[in-house]
């Protein structure tokens, strides 16, 4: 079995793909699936530091990436799965052969290029244009979530058959910390209950309506800085308004940020999964986030979920979420409750069913 782990080695490495790859080799690992394991890398960038147990292999590819690595992957990813000849292949993340020679399967993360139509995604539709064209002849795709299978479905020709959703994983490394204010206000000099958004601020994420919703929090009577952890990639805006950006910051750390915020708030337009609200319940920190694509789903009724769209009411959402009191104690203990089913466990065994199923059994 051949795992694609080339997205550790390249600017994904520290976004949600690079999350979910990484964790997928360790709970393969975990559970016991090592020794029929292979990794696919870049022989021209640093081996990614792989998961703890057995040592697997790593089978060098050609190079690809940027722009075009999608367009390279079509031509020439074919004849590198031809020279390994695994008995089957993990894309994971839509990056296919032209022709495979071997059984693919495929995770897919989400469908934002076809599901955000504006000028503002015509290019990153013209990137990944050979991704929507070849994911419907992998043998089988991994959706992390219902509606990632639905836009599936609509924007390509796959049979619905050919499409099972495994949700992703809690990095089992997070969780509620004690003393976390007093370990985030010597490390970062944050006090109060601030507000806090994980990752990249694309214009998918909205960062004028995190803005908005930041003053409306204010207005409400918060009194709390907005802080930003994460790279914040090439879309952000260079005027984010005062909010303290914190770059990317390592798990313990971030595990201290999520225990100690006053809420975590998710602004973003569309996701495929929804990690950072993941994370965010999994440390005990109450999430509001808009009412779109994946984000209900994942919260369930955890989470205090606004109008798409209404920066104010989600300002205000946080703000009554970030005030000690029984609304935040309610919010916190459905955070923790719900992100509790969201093991890595789960999606290994998914995984490893969908490789038998496509190697017949």
């Amino acid at each position: 079995m051949l795992v694609d782990a080339r997205p550790l080695q390249g600017g994904h490495g520290r976004r949600g793909i690079g999350t979910y790859t990484r964790q997928l080799l360790r709970a393969l690992v975990g559970a016991g699936f090592d020794e029929r394991l292979a990794i696919l890398v870049d022989p021209g960038r640093p081996l990614p530091e792989l998961p703890p147990g057995r040592q697997l292999a790593c089978l060098a590819a050609h190079r690809s990436g940027g722009r075009l690595g999608c367009y390279q992957d079509a031509l020439g990813l074919g004849r590198t799965l031809a020279r390994l000849a695994p008995a089957c292949y993990h894309a994971v993340h839509p990056s296919l052969p032209l022709a495979a020679p071997v059984p693919v399967v495929v995770t897919v993360h989400d469908l934002i290029p076809w599901r955000l139509r504006g000028a503002g995604m015509r290019g990153e539709r013209w990137r990944t244009w050979p991704a929507r064209r070849l994911v419907a002849r992998a043998d089988l795709a991994l959706a992390v979530s219902e509606t990632t299978a639905r836009d599936l479905r609509a924007a390509t020709r796959i049979p619905p058959g050919r499409v099972r959703v495994v949700p992703e994983g809690l990095d089992p490394d997070l969780g509620p910390r004690p003393q976390a204010a007093e370990r985030v206000a010597a490390r970062f000099g944050l006090s109060g209950p601030y507000l806090l958004h994980l990752g990249a601020l694309d214009r998918r994420k909205d960062p004028a309506g995190l803005l908005r919703a930041w003053a409306a929090a204010r207005a409400a009577g918060l009194d709390g800085e907005l802080v930003l952890a994460g790279e914040l990639g090439p879309q952000a805006p260079p005027d984010l308004g005062g909010a303290r950006r914190l770059g990317h910051v390592p798990t313990d750390a971030l595990a201290d940020l999520l225990s100690a915020a006053g809420c975590c708030v998710i602004s973003s337009r569309y996701e495929g999964f929804g990690l950072p609200a993941l994370e965010a319940m999994g440390c005990g920190c109450p999430v509001a986030a808009y009412r779109n694509s994946s984000l209900p789903e994942l919260l369930g009724t955890a989470g205090c979920l606004v109008a798409d769209g209404d920066a104010v009411a989600l300002g205000q959402a946080a703000a009554r979420l970030a005030r000690p009191g029984p609304e935040r104690e309610a919010a916190r203990a459905a955070g923790l409750r719900r992100a509790a089913g969201f093991t890595w466990s789960r999606p290994a065994a998914a995984t490893i069913d969908a490789y038998e199923w496509v190697l017949g059994g």
